[in-house]
Order: C-alpha cells, then sequence, then structure tokens
C-alpha cells in the first residue's frame, strides 16, 4: 500500500510563501504523475500542479509564475514540492497530494493553506 505523506502548509497573509512537501514510498519508474491538486470551500478539488516521470510539468492557469512545483527521487522514495509564492486569498484551500500509478491512484489526507487579505 502506497503511503503518501504530506508536510507544510498553514497560514500567511497575501503575497507571502509557503511550502509543501509529499513523499511517497515508491520508486520512479512506477510513476505516471505526482502532483497537487486543492479544494476551496463549495468547490470542486482542482489540479494546482504536477511533475510526469519524466520530469514535465503542467500548472493551473491560476497558479503559473507563482507556483514551482519540483521532484527528488531517492532510491524507494520519492518527493514532490510545491513552492507558493505570491499567495492570494483566492488560493486558500485544502491541498492534496496525488500519485497516479500503473497501480492506480492515491491521495494524501490533505493540508490546509490559508491566505488572508
Amino acid at each position: 500500500q502506497v503511503q503518501l505523506v504530506e508536510s507544510g502548509g498553514g497560514s500567511v497573509q497575501a503575497g507571502g510563501s509557503l511550502r509543501l512537501s509529499c513523499a511517497a514510498s515508491v520508486r520512479i519508474y512506477g510513476i505516471i504523475t505526482m502532483g497537487w491538486y486543492r479544494q476551496a470551500p463549495g468547490k470542486q478539488r482542482e489540479l494546482v500542479a504536477h511533475i510526469t516521470s519524466g520530469g514535465s510539468t503542467n500548472y493551473a492557469d491560476s497558479v503559473k509564475d507563482r507556483f514551482t512545483i519540483s521532484r527528488d527521487n531517492a532510491k524507494n522514495t520519492v518527493t514532490v514540492s510545491l513552492q507558493m509564492s505570491s499567495l492570494k486569498p483566492e488560493d486558500t484551500a485544502v491541498y492534496y497530494c496525488n500519485l497516479r500509478t500503473m497501480r492506480g491512484e492515491y491521495w494524501g489526507q490533505g493540508t490546509q493553506v490559508t491566505v488572508s487579505s
């Protein structure tokens, strides 16, 4: 069973920065994509950013040029980080780590990000 361990998040004022990290006990060759989704109250869960096994990245238009996703590969652990800068109140949401592999899709428990104006 794959486990996703999330860290980071919290509260920050508009214009500030936060960093999210997610560690998965998998090997890189089994990964299709790994990244972050978010869900604000009353809204659907949406893709924030993901990175493919080949290193290609994809961002939601609303976060381009403000968020950066990166990946660190260890022998049996892959860690994806999301550096969030110039945060806006509309970035407030629960952020979920997502992992897609050839064996299935996995989600983290979610971490709250709150941006105050």
